[in-house]
Protein backbone atom coordinates (compact mmCIF):
# COMPACT_ATOMS: atom_id res chain seq x y z
CA UNK A 1 0.00 0.00 0.00
CA UNK A 2 1.25 3.46 -0.89
CA UNK A 3 0.48 6.69 0.93
CA UNK A 4 0.66 10.45 0.63
CA UNK A 5 1.04 11.26 4.32
CA UNK A 6 4.22 13.30 3.85
CA UNK A 7 2.54 15.41 1.16
CA UNK A 8 -0.51 16.02 3.35
CA UNK A 9 1.67 16.89 6.36
CA UNK A 10 3.20 19.63 4.22
CA UNK A 11 -0.20 20.87 3.00
CA UNK A 12 -1.48 20.94 6.59
CA UNK A 13 1.19 23.44 7.55
CA UNK A 14 4.33 21.37 7.65
CA UNK A 15 3.22 19.26 10.60
CA UNK A 16 6.20 17.17 11.72
CA UNK A 17 6.29 13.41 12.01
CA UNK A 18 6.61 13.86 15.77
CA UNK A 19 3.54 16.11 15.97
CA UNK A 20 1.49 13.71 13.87
CA UNK A 21 2.66 10.78 15.99
CA UNK A 22 1.72 12.50 19.24
CA UNK A 23 -1.73 13.45 17.97
CA UNK A 24 -2.32 9.93 16.66
CA UNK A 25 -1.03 8.26 19.83
CA UNK A 26 1.83 6.39 18.19
CA UNK A 27 5.60 6.76 18.01
CA UNK A 28 7.48 8.79 15.43
CA UNK A 29 9.02 5.51 14.26
CA UNK A 30 5.53 4.25 13.41
CA UNK A 31 4.85 7.32 11.25
CA UNK A 32 8.24 6.90 9.56
CA UNK A 33 7.49 3.24 8.81
CA UNK A 34 4.05 4.07 7.41
CA UNK A 35 5.42 6.86 5.20
CA UNK A 36 8.12 4.53 3.86
CA UNK A 37 5.54 1.83 3.12
CA UNK A 38 7.20 -0.59 5.53
CA UNK A 39 4.13 -0.77 7.78
CA UNK A 40 0.43 -0.72 6.96
CA UNK A 41 -1.58 1.01 9.66
CA UNK A 42 -4.72 -0.45 11.15
CA UNK A 43 -8.00 0.96 9.89
CA UNK A 44 -8.37 2.81 13.19
CA UNK A 45 -4.94 4.44 12.87
CA UNK A 46 -5.50 5.30 9.20
CA UNK A 47 -8.76 7.01 10.13
CA UNK A 48 -7.06 8.90 12.99
CA UNK A 49 -4.32 10.13 10.66
CA UNK A 50 -6.83 11.23 8.04
CA UNK A 51 -8.82 13.14 10.67
CA UNK A 52 -5.67 14.86 11.98
CA UNK A 53 -4.62 15.83 8.45
CA UNK A 54 -8.20 16.87 7.64
CA UNK A 55 -8.58 14.75 4.53
CA UNK A 56 -10.36 11.59 3.47
CA UNK A 57 -8.56 8.33 4.15
CA UNK A 58 -8.77 7.60 0.40
CA UNK A 59 -6.62 10.68 -0.22
CA UNK A 60 -3.88 9.30 2.03
CA UNK A 61 -3.75 5.58 1.26
CA UNK A 62 -4.06 3.70 -2.01
CA UNK A 63 -3.20 0.36 -3.53
CA UNK A 64 -0.79 -0.03 -6.39
CA UNK A 65 -2.15 -1.83 -9.42
CA UNK A 66 -0.23 -5.02 -8.57
CA UNK A 67 -1.45 -5.11 -4.93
Amino acid sequence: MKNKIKHHRFIKGEITQQELAEKAGVTRQTIIAIEKGAFNPSVRLALKISKILETEVENLFFLEEND
